[in-house]
């Protein structure tokens, strides 16, 4: 288990790395009329970090009620990690480029609904901080949170989820 460790910091930094490289294809090669690619690319990429925000709560269910040392809490372990590594991190990575493209290019950070939208994302952002060390916790076997816990945090992405919709499709104010 001591070797799991760097692997995991190896992985977010990959994720930050390859962001990196992402915005700065993005921002000097990317001309303002593939803005539906960009789009494109965002959404999806929205679409599998959201998949990620939703299933890991739900696997923390899980992981809290088969409790410490069991064979499925283990299991639980390596599909939380695996989640975080290989979806969850990578694409909030592409959707924070991308969206923050989208916003400097094409919409000149202007209007209400997206300086809205983009504090709920910093808030959605806060949450799979927390999701993340949840995790870490729970690989450790630190159970501090009850599984009613992780039901009601389940809905909480959900809930920020529809309010970044509304206000990109609707653009209240």
């Amino acid at each position: 288990m001591a070797t799991a460790a760097p692997a995991k910091d190896r992985s977010v930094l990959v994720s930050l790395g390859v962001g990196a490289v992402l915005a700065a294809l993005l921002f000097a090669l990317v001309p303002v009329d593939a803005m539906l690619w960009v789009k494109a690319l965002h959404v999806v990429a929205v679409i599998s970090w959201m998949v990620g925000m939703f299933y890991l709560p739900r696997l923390f269910v899980y992981h809290t009620e088969a409790g410490v040392g069991s064979p499925q809490a283990e299991t639980f372990k390596v599909m939380e990690r695996r989640l975080m590594r290989a979806i969850v991190n990578p694409a909030m990575v592409v959707t924070w480029v991308s969206g923050l493209w989208l916003a400097i290019e094409v919409y000149h950070f202007q209007g209400g609904w997206l300086h809205a939208k983009l504090t709920l994302v910093v808030l959605m952002s806060g949450l799979h901080g927390y999701f993340s060390a949840a995790r870490k916790k729970l690989e450790r076997d630190e159970m501090t949170k009850t599984s009613r816990h992780w039901r009601l945090m389940n809905e909480v992405p959900t809930l920020l989820l529809i309010a970044i919709v509304i206000l990109v499709i609707v653009k209240p104010f």
